[in-house]
């Protein structure tokens, strides 16, 4: 069943899963590291704006993303 839980669980993933890319191994070699949309001049593109979402949600919610990854992995060991 669906429900607030779960979409807390989605969206934490989603988020682990943004915060865990390397600029320089994976998003340079498919063109979307944050130089390559200020190189180009180009900052209102769609794919401009998810490049600056990316760095965004990599540099600030770093550590509060460890501190959500350790409550909900306590919550799960106490009460399963």
């Amino acid at each position: 069943m669906f429900g607030f839980g779960t979409l807390f669980y989605v969206i934490l993933l989603l988020l682990n899963g943004i915060a865990v890319l390397n600029e320089e191994r994976f998003l340079a070699r498919i063109g979307w590291a944050r130089n390559s949309a200020e190189l180009y001049g180009d900052t209102e593109s769609v794919k401009a704006k998810l490049i600056n979402l990316i760095s965004a949600v990599r540099t600030l919610m770093r550590i509060p993303l460890i501190i959500v990854n350790v409550v909900v992995i306590a919550y799960a060991l106490v009460l399963g």
